[in-house]
């Protein structure tokens, strides 16, 4: 793998978009991003209005400008494609085309999603109805160069994709369809029984998941801390080093040449002040290596 000098590794957050996406890169401009995660429309609402060709232009003149690379999008918190209820299917179906549309407007390198609840069906019949879904995207995904990437989720309530199985049954049967991949959050592997305390347990954790998923499907990382213990399969994000992981796991994940040149977004919840402070720490990390 090529060496990539820290100050160039791709390090950013979840910044906003208030006011047009545009703005979500001049925030990470800011705090010393290299690149961003935002929502490219209301995560609450089914229907957004399009993008139109200004808020486009302005998107590119913007990005051209900050020099942010490797854009991520978030989908809505209201998408599911493995819902057992048909009329939520078909409402999380278009709503992830229109997502889709949206990412091949700004050009963004990936769509990150949940993968799904299962609600009242099993499992096994939820990731199913996601892999239906996906390979129905097939089409809609070969219109623009955007890669979808599932994340491992923690594996609160009824949802699927907290175990790296779950993740490898979706690839397996959609990646020689679509461009998939895995973004795994920190956080939400933890709360799912994966431990990430020390460099020993990070180096088991990405051993389990090569074997079972494989690295190469391997694209990004949110980088959370977790306010609730190993296993307990509840999402509470912590900023780094304040909650129950600890600041080794981030070092290592900085350091070790399996990841290190993976980028990784900040979705921390004290905000843009803390953001910069974390951004530079990982970047400290990665320096340290060089020297």
């Amino acid at each position: 793998m090529a060496h990539i000098r820290a100050e160039d590794l791709l390090i950013g957050a979840h910044t906003s978009a208030a006011g047009g996406a545009y703005r979500a890169l001049l925030e990470g401009k800011e705090i010393g991003a290299t690149t961003i995660q935002f929502f490219t429309a209301n995560q609450k609402r089914w229907q957004n209005k399009p993008l139109d060709e200004a808020a486009i232009d302005k998107w590119k003149e913007t990005l051209a400008e900050t020099r942010i690379q490797k854009v991520m999008s978030h989908d809505s918190y209201l998408i599911n494609l493995g819902a057992p209820n048909p009329e939520n299917l078909e409402k999380s179906r278009a709503a992830f085309k229109e997502e889709l549309h949206r990412c091949h407007q700004l050009e963004l390198t990936f769509l990150n999603f949940h993968p799904g609840s299962a609600l009242e069906s099993t499992p096994e019949q939820c990731l199913d109805t996601i892999v239906e879904s996906l390979l129905l995207m097939e089409k809609a995904v070969a219109n623009g160069s955007t890669r979808i990437l599932l994340e491992a989720t923690a594996g609160q309530g009824s949802s699927v994709g907290y175990r790296f199985e779950h993740l490898a049954y979706i690839i397996d049967k959609v990646h020689t369809r679509l461009p998939i991949g895995v973004c795994i959050d920190t956080c939400h592997i933890f709360a799912a029984g994966y431990d990430l305390c020390t460099d020993i347990a990070c180096d088991a954790t990405l051993k389990e998941f090569d074997k079972v998923v494989g690295l190469k499907h391997l694209y990004a990382f949110h980088l959370n801390d977790s306010m609730k213990g190993l296993g307990s399969r509840v999402d509470r994000h912590a900023s780094l080093g304040k909650g129950m992981i600890g600041l080794e796991c981030f070092r290592f994940l900085m350091t070790d040449p399996r990841t290190r040149n993976i980028p990784k977004y900040l979705e921390t919840p004290e905000g843009p002040s803390v953001w910069k402070e974390e951004i530079a720490l990982l970047r400290g990390y990665a320096s340290k290596m060089e020297k």
